[in-house]
């Protein structure tokens, strides 16, 4: 691989008719594009973590009650499809 690939944000032209290949630098346009994109991703990874949390913790209110109404770890698990999870301190 190229140091000028790891060393500067460029772009690789291929003519795909003569298989001359061409350096550049990125645009304005597309490193504009570039950050959007990132910028997205880590909005979406932590949306994602978020709604992992929450979802993690309704499952453990819910098993919460489930017991505080009586049932045993195995009818909790049976019924919530998940092993009953116990807080840690």
């Amino acid at each position: 691989m190229s140091d000028q690939l790891t060393t500067t944000a460029t772009v690789l032209e291929v003519n795909c008719i003569t298989g001359e290949q061409t350096y550049r630098e990125h645009t304005a346009e597309e490193l504009a594009m570039q950050e959007a994109y990132m910028s997205d991703i880590a909005a979406k990874r932590a949306a994602d973590e978020q709604a992992q949390a929450t979802q993690a913790a309704s499952l453990a209110s819910a098993q919460a009650k489930l017991t505080s109404l009586g049932l045993t770890a195995e009818e909790v698990a049976a019924i919530t499809g998940q092993p009953v999870t116990t807080p840690t301190s």
